[in-house]
């Protein structure tokens, strides 16, 4: 009985000491944006545009001058989220279909289940779980995912209007991303060896810049927890939190393996792909007549649950590896 006690005990010391460090630190930053704005209103938008316009595009830049992913590998994971998006999109449909939805919310459950927060979520999370290496893996996939979130997501998300205007639209949104020029940067810096870091005035700022971006994406995702008003429970809602949370890195393991990845690098994508709703896939909704109440009560939820079920998944990812 005393055997069996300990054999208990011991995973059971292991869950609790994965979440005190690795994310209670990510909800506890959250906590202090989501009480910072009950006490000042913070303005939502111009968080926002400094995390997109200016940090992103900094780490981005940075981090691909830093890493040693080469063409090929980072190709792998460009496919790798490009799957899990069109995994998603399929899993979204059969729920669709299971539970009657009308199409707006249909359109909405495929926007909360193929687009994950792989910036302000994802990339502290799989930092502080498996360090700095393994985030090197995390820019490509944020890259692909800003950037299938402003295609494929834009056009998914339109669901009026003449196709003509609504496609210009949608290539104008994308062509004003700077996550793309910054990575775009990044790749030709690196391939022709420009010597970026040697030019202090320039690298210094940039340096600083992407060293602030997790806690400040951190204080934003709970800004922007704090202003959203969630919905009540309902079956396709939990049909979201299933698919985001729980689905979704069921798919990834095998996929990542059968890319061709190492254990550490799966590891940092599968966690990856458990984060909660990406919070753009509400503002999606809200521009285009989707299901507001729907995609903001998506983001709320799993960003929520999201404490648990990523403990437990980065609990079993150790084991593995």
């Amino acid at each position: 009985m005393t055997i069996l006690r300990r054999n208990l005990l011991i995973p059971a010391a292991v869950f609790f000491q994965l979440f005190l460090n690795v994310c209670a630190p990510i909800f506890l930053i959250v906590g202090l944006g989501w009480l910072l704005d009950r006490r000042f209103n913070l303005h939502l938008e111009s968080l926002v545009k400094l995390n997109i316009y200016l940090l992103v595009p900094a780490f981005i830049f940075t981090h691909v001058l830093d890493t040693e992913l080469a063409g090929p590998a980072a190709l792998r994971i460009v496919t790798f989220t490009l799957l899990i998006i069109a995994l998603m999109f399929g899993g979204s449909c059969i729920a669709a279909r299971i539970f009657k939805m009308h199409p707006r919310e249909k359109q909405s459950l495929a926007l909360a289940t193929m687009f994950y927060n792989c910036g302000n979520y994802g990339l502290p999370l799989v930092t502080l779980a498996f360090g700095h290496k393994a985030a090197a893996v995390q820019i490509y996939v944020l890259a692909t995912m800003n950037v299938a979130t402003y295609t494929i997501g834009l056009f998914l998300a339109q669901s009026h209007g003449d196709s003509v205007g609504s496609h210009r639209k949608a290539l104008n949104k994308v062509l004003r991303q700077p996550t793309i020029y910054a990575l775009l940067a990044g790749v030709v810096c690196k391939t022709f060896a420009f010597p970026v870091k040697e030019i202090i005035w320039l690298w210094q700022p940039l340096d600083l810049l992407q060293s602030g971006l997790i806690g400040f994406a951190l204080i934003t995702l709970g800004v922007q927890m704090s202003q959203t008003q969630p919905a009540p429970f309902r079956a396709p809602l939990w049909s979201a939190i299933a698919l985001r949370l729980f689905i979704a890195p069921i798919l990834a393991m095998p996929l990542a393996l059968a890319l061709g990845f190492s254990r550490e690098a799966s590891a940092s994508l599968v966690l990856a792909a458990a984060a909660p709703t990406a919070v753009n896939t509400a503002l999606l909704a809200y521009e285009f007549g989707g299901d507001i109440s729907f995609s903001t009560s998506a983001v709320y939820y799993t960003t929520l649950f999201s404490m648990i079920t990523t403990t437990v998944l980065l609990y079993f990812l150790k084991l593995w590896l």
